[in-house]
């Protein structure tokens, strides 16, 4: 699986989980992968769920982050798909030392894309990029 598919399938979880209380995130994601995903091995499938459980860990962080730079705009105000990219791509940028951050915002962006309303990539690329000036 490449880091692309992991990463996509990373943002389903962490999108899927904003219309789930904690209680009922893992069964959900267990349905998920039962349902959407064939081809993934236990160790890819493990790291996904563990990735999913870190980005949700930093959410106190990511959120801070965030609302720092869309000041004027509430996180409960935003799309439920544009917040999950955001949440997962400044992870990414503050806690992953292995994705460079212009790498983190391009795979937002594009997940946005293929995920999101016609504004939500300009939304994101915007948001990002201004967090990776400060």
């Amino acid at each position: 699986m490449t880091r692309r598919e992991i990463r996509e399938h990373v943002f389903v979880l962490l999108f899927q989980g904003e219309f789930y209380d904690a209680a009922e995130v893992e069964a959900q994601n267990g349905l998920y992968f039962e349902n959407f995903v064939e081809s993934a091995s236990e160790e890819e499938i493990e790291y996904i769920v563990g990735r999913f459980a870190r980005v949700r860990e930093n959410y106190g962080t990511i959120d801070a982050l965030l609302a720092e730079a869309t000041s004027g705009w509430k996180l409960s105000r935003m799309g439920k798909v544009e917040l999950s990219l955001l949440r997962l791509a400044v992870f990414e940028m503050n806690c992953d030392e292995e994705i460079p951050g212009k790498v983190a915002i391009n795979e937002a962006v594009e997940l946005a894309k293929k995920f999101g309303g016609d504004a939500s990539y300009g939304f994101v690329n915007g948001v990002l990029a201004k967090l990776a000036r400060e």
